[in-house]
């Protein structure tokens, strides 16, 4: 029997704006794990890791600073070999005994990473990025639930570290990169409630337990990450250890709480776009793993599933909000017309609420910005178009907007060549030469 215009409607919104509300529900319930009455770990158990590209700079120097505020037991800052030097002698100026200096040949996270792996010597490792600005306290809460043994990873709350005195077209793009980030909140508290689950243990910072990097089938499996069985990955290096984590039984969490912000900077420019293109494309590709290769997620974090890895697929703003409104003039064609314009205004103020909603927290913190809100949804609708060429171009890891990050980028995404028998030995080879 042919289903009926009013019926699909109905089948449209569900699907539509089932995850909003539930995710709703579940954010308003979320509580990060408490602080322990008697911690077992402490500062003294991490070890904080920085991949950065230059090695230098005013910002990768505060970042480190208000790292050390946190008391750390040390941190290892991994560079390019070119900055090795550079690095070790501003470190020695500034009197920071705590921090060591590594460096890789080329400027690849996944290598850096690798690299101070073996150098660590406590029981937990943060990865930090080199732009991000700690609290004093976060490190009790990033410990809190590393406290039981199930869990494997922690992850943090990000706000946009904002500009000061920022002109219009820098307002314009910051407040674009903080609804990122807030969008991101909401989805990590809220999969975090309902199944333990989250789109990524971001990289910008996150702790894990060392036993788990240590594992020789974990390094291997991160150095040997092939993508649809063409390419090696060697990008999105968070991703494949939130997959990790997932596959390997270990429990995740997510510390949403003030004293776990953690503030990171955004391009409050153009370059914006490509960071937006960097990140659809990442997601594009771990979301695919993740559902139609690894597969465990439907079994472990089907909410999760369902509410965010889905809608890299599925969720196109421009495309649905289209649709529902033919639909419903389809459906209220011979209505009253009275009817109709309440049935009309219904819908689209509906619409216009499910827009900010989840967004409600940065309002309240910065009500001046709900001005913009026009520019977040015309932006909604364009990074659609966005995600569509970042379908069509997956084989692309170039990052675009930041110096010196893309000089090695041959190294991100490397062909599987049948020229070479030896397959993923000649990889790794590639990977770490001698």
């Amino acid at each position: 029997m042919p289903i009926s215009v009013a019926c699909l409607v109905d089948r449209t919104l569900l699907y539509r704006y089932l995850r909003l509300a539930v995710n709703l529900l579940a954010f308003c319930l979320h509580r990060p794990i408490p602080l322990p009455e008697n911690p077992r770990l402490t500062s003294q158990d991490v070890t904080v890791v920085i991949p950065s590209i230059q090695g230098d700079g005013g910002e990768l120097w505060d970042t480190i600073r208000s790292i050390l505020a946190t008391e750390p037991h040390e941190i290892i800052l991994v560079t390019v070999g070119a900055h090795e030097q550079r690095a070790k002698q501003v470190a020695k100026e500034l009197n920071l005994s705590r921090v060591r200096v590594y460096g890789v040949a080329q400027p690849n996270k996944r290598r850096q990473i690798v690299r101070a792996i073996p150098e660590i010597q406590t029981e937990i490792t943060i990865f930090a990025d080199d732009d991000v600005t700690w609290p004093s306290t976060l490190l009790p809460w990033m410990l809190a639930p590393l406290e039981d043994e199930r869990y494997g990873g922690v992850g943090t709350n990000q706000r946009l570290r904002r500009a000061e005195c920022p002109n219009l077209q820098q307002r314009i793009w910051g407040y674009l990169g903080a609804l990122y980030l807030e969008r991101r909140n909401f989805d990590c508290a809220s999969c975090m409630v309902i199944d333990g689950g989250l789109p990524c243990l971001s990289g910008r910072t996150v702790a894990y337990r060392s036993s788990i990097l240590k594992d020789s089938a974990f390094t291997y499996e991160f150095t040997h990450e092939e993508w649809l069985g063409q390419y090696q990955l060697n990008a999105d290096d968070d991703n494949f250890m939130t997959r990790w984590l997932l596959s390997h039984g270990q429990k995740i969490s997510y510390q949403h709480h003030k004293h776990a912000e953690v503030l990171t900077t955004l391009e409050d420019n153009p370059k914006f776009l490509k960071q937006c293109l960097r990140w659809s494309r990442s997601n594009w590709r771990n979301n695919i793993t993740s559902m139609f290769c690894d597969g465990h997620i439907w079994m472990h974090q089907p909410w999760s599933a369902y509410a965010v890895y889905l809608t890299t697929v599925s969720h196109w703003a421009l495309a649905w909000d289209a649709f529902l409104l033919y639909l419903f003039f389809d459906m209220a064609k011979c209505w009253p017309h009275q009817s109709r314009e309440m049935g009309l205004a219904a819908l689209v103020c509906w619409m216009f609420l499910s827009k900010f909603l989840k967004l409600l927290g940065h309002y309240l913190r910065y009500p001046g910005d709900f001005l913009l809100l026009p520019v977040s949804i015309v932006f909604g609708y364009f990074h659609g178009f966005i995600k569509g060429y970042a379908m069509l171009s997956l084989n692309v890891t170039v990052w675009g907007s930041r110096e010196g990050a893309d000089d090695d980028d041959a190294y991100r995404m490397i062909r599987v060549s049948p020229k070479h028998p030896e397959g993923l030995g000649y990889r790794a080879a590639v990977f770490h030469p001698r």
